[in-house]
């Protein structure tokens, strides 16, 4: 069966400083897989690599089989992977509903004339009421993304990857910035993917990788260090000595 992501041999270099070295990472279809790594570790380079915002230097990156290391971020979306940011991107001025009615206009190719169909124009929105019902959203569906609080933006965030339909959701610390009385709904709703989905999330705090993963892959200096379970990386030594440090703590953060 083929794999949701392959990832072979990705190396980029920036001038003489090379930020990934030959990284290797497999999602199979419904992965739940974490990647961790101290700060600097090149684990928001890997994700722009992967979906398109940079162009590795050499290695390939497979969707669903099929070839996409030359294609356009937008192309790798439409063909199923979607991604969300440590710092979220939101069309702010606009309602919740309106910012995931585009969306599916977007993937559905009439974002031009979406609102001249009211028909098309029920559908959509139906749909996304859905998404923002998963995700208890409904009640700040009229809202403008800018009165919510940081940590609903972020829920808004994940309803607009969620309306891509994608095969593969790359999560870029969804938790970041989130009030912790807020960050046990995003932890359900990742919880709650659909179990087809192939998941990977970038992620610092050890409770969510550990309550999430099914999977870990540890990134120190571009390179791949160790994979395993969470068990697995948990009882490593080498990881605790470059991560997680003798008191399970450690500097987590952007990188």
């Amino acid at each position: 069966m083929t794999a949701a992501l392959e990832v072979e041999g990705l190396n980029r270099s920036f001038g003489a400083l090379q930020v990934t070295h030959d990284v290797s990472l497999t999602l199979e279809r419904g992965a739940r897989r974490a990647l961790i790594g101290p700060n600097g570790a090149g684990k928001t380079t890997l994700v722009n690599l992967i979906t398109g915002a940079l162009m590795p230097s050499s290695g390939s990156i497979r969707l669903n089989g099929e070839d996409i290391t030359k294609l356009s971020q937008e192309e790798r979306a439409r063909r199923g992977l979607a991604r969300t940011f440590q710092i979220n991107q939101l069309f702010r001025g606009l309602t919740v509903l309106e910012n995931i009615c585009m969306t599916i206009g977007e993937r559905d190719g009439h974002c031009n004339n979406l609102w001249r169909s009211a028909g098309a124009r029920r559908v959509v929105i139906d749909e996304a009421l859905d998404h923002l019902e998963s995700l208890r959203l409904v009640d700040d569906a009229l809202k403008e993304v800018r009165e919510l609080p940081y940590g609903r933006q972020r829920l808004v965030e994940i309803a607009i990857a969620l309306a891509q339909k994608p095969r593969v959701l790359l999560l870029d610390e969804p938790a970041a910035g989130v009030p912790s009385s807020e960050s046990h709904l995003i932890l359900d709703v990742v919880a709650g993917l659909d179990p087809d989905i192939a998941v990977l999330i970038i992620e610092h705090d050890m409770d969510v990788v550990f309550r999430f993963a099914q999977a870990i892959t540890v990134l120190v200096q571009g390179a791949v260090f160790t994979q395993g379970t969470p068990a697995e990386i948990m009882a490593n030594e080498q990881v605790k000595a470059v991560y997680l440090g003798q008191d399970g703590h450690h500097g987590g953060g952007h990188g």
